[in-house]
């Protein structure tokens, strides 16, 4: 009886932080993305850095995306830290779009803003 006690608390407890991490994870990785790399213009109307991921607003002429960095120690590391950018500015966006058309989600590889590059995955970057 006791364990019984404690066993249902302890799977209701592992049920839910399976169920936390699933929904918290449905964007790392690349597996949301396309497998090929775009490039796309717009410009900066909102900027986040913090984690999980930093990451821009922007508008295009396809309307409002969202540009997912790299984690906060890549983005830091690729020189993109507060300050370097601000809304209003102008960015090239390339990296990879996600799977879903109705989502506006792009992860960068690269962001080119003021004329300078940051480069969040240079393993990954693909010149045309």
């Amino acid at each position: 009886m006791y364990t019984k006690r404690i066993k249902t608390p302890l799977i209701a407890a592992a049920s839910g932080l399976l169920f936390w991490a699933a929904a918290t994870s449905a964007h790392h990785g690349w597996a949301w993305t396309e497998s090929e790399q775009t490039e796309m213009n717009g410009t900066i109307t909102q900027i986040f850095i913090g984690p999980p991921h930093p990451r821009l607003m922007i508008d295009t002429a396809a309307g409002p995306w969202q540009v997912d960095l790299g984690n906060p120690r890549q983005t830091q590391q690729a020189g993109f830290v507060e300050g370097e950018a601000s809304v209003g500015d102008a960015v090239l966006i390339r990296g990879h779009r996600s799977a879903k058309n109705e989502e506006h989600i792009i992860k960068a590889v690269r962001a080119t803003i003021n004329g300078k590059q940051y480069t969040f995955y240079p393993e990954l970057v693909r010149e045309d």
